[in-house]
């Protein structure tokens, strides 16, 4: 049996807007996409969704939900009460372009950051051959689609918005790691996951994985490994005592040759132990002029989490907060 169903839809564009109260008919086993699109035909012509599948597969319809960051289509109206009024807003993360609908362009921009699939040119197509268990762990990073409500959630770049720059978000930190951890990949991914994409501002809240609709776990099996790997590798004090070794090895061989030519005077072992130096140079700043951060030189405590019981829902319009693309 039907009823009639209290919204408050966020109602703008980049410059301006406000939350409206609406009320809907709701029909048994509907979804709050339907509900919205019978808003459209009834009430409000001019109310812009996105949307595509409305099976839980394409991942347009992310909105947020009496505060919570839901597939539209996957989320059914019999999980809220009859007399509950739902909060219908855009992803909070990003620019409003209209209404529900939001400029997630800066995923895009990240994404084309990440080195593509490097595999051993000397290996052939079908010559390669994987364990079943090396192809579940990446199996499980494939289900993602890309509905971008780990970044939404995520608040290094949700309450910060001066990480956006060095910090990539959960979603494209999984793909990092999808590749390290392909064993035909030849490339070291560790050192950029934390230097360019800002593996070091994880805090490990796991909001990403607790609103991810594929149920992937981004932080226990991308994130945390990762981040696994990369301290392997910089403190490992086994690892750090081989790179030592190998880097003296090279020193004394380039001393050798430099000796060889009498640039500088050999030892009476015929090595130089004087190894001339480069001039000091600045430090390396990004496009935005800052230096490159990483997690050891974090002093700061991360953000709470969006998920806090101080919130309270329908959410008063005055305490809405959007960023809107500047003019």
């Amino acid at each position: 049996m039907g009823y009639l169903a209290k919204l408050r839809v966020w109602r703008g564009d980049a410059g301006s807007g406000a939350l409206q109260d609406y009320e809907v008919e709701v029909n048994e086993g509907e979804v709050v996409l339907d509900i919205l699109h019978r808003l459209q035909a009834t009430q409000a012509s001019d109310l812009a969704i996105r949307w595509n599948c409305k099976a839980g597969k394409c991942g347009s319809c992310s909105m947020e939900i009496n505060g919570m960051p839901r597939l539209g289509c996957m989320t059914r109206m019999s999980t809220f009460t009859q007399d509950e009024t739902l909060t219908i807003t855009p992803m909070r993360t990003f620019p409003v372009v209209r209404d529900l609908v939001t400029d997630v362009s800066f995923n895009y921009a990240k994404a084309r950051e990440i080195p593509s699939f490097t595999p051993d040119a000397a290996t052939k197509p079908g010559e390669f051959r994987m364990q079943q268990e090396d192809v579940n762990r990446s199996q499980e990073f494939r289900k993602c689609i890309e509905c971008f409500l780990c970044q939404n959630t995520c608040h290094v770049i949700r309450d910060h918005t001066e990480n956006e720059q060095a910090f990539s978000g959960p979603r494209f930190l999984m793909r990092v790691a999808e590749l390290e951890m392909h064993p035909a990949d030849e490339a070291d991914r560790r050192d950029i996951a934390q230097e360019d994409f800002g593996l070091g501002y994880c805090n490990i809240t796991k909001c990403c994985t607790e609103v991810c609709p594929e149920h992937i776990k981004i932080t226990d099996n991308a994130i945390i490994p990762m981040k696994e790997r990369v301290v392997d590798q910089r403190y490992d004090p086994l690892v750090w005592l081989g790179r030592k070794i190998f880097r003296r090895d090279a020193v004394e061989q380039r001393q050798t040759e430099t000796a060889e030519h009498g640039a500088v005077p050999a030892g009476r072992d015929g090595v130089s132990w004087v190894e001339e130096l480069p001039p000091p140079e600045a430090p390396v700043v990004g496009p935005d002029g800052k230096l490159s951060l990483t997690e050891t030189l974090i002093d700061r405590a991360g953000a709470a989490s969006p998920f806090g019981d101080e919130v309270s829902f329908p959410v008063p319009p005055e305490e809405l907060r959007y960023r809107h693309p500047q003019p």
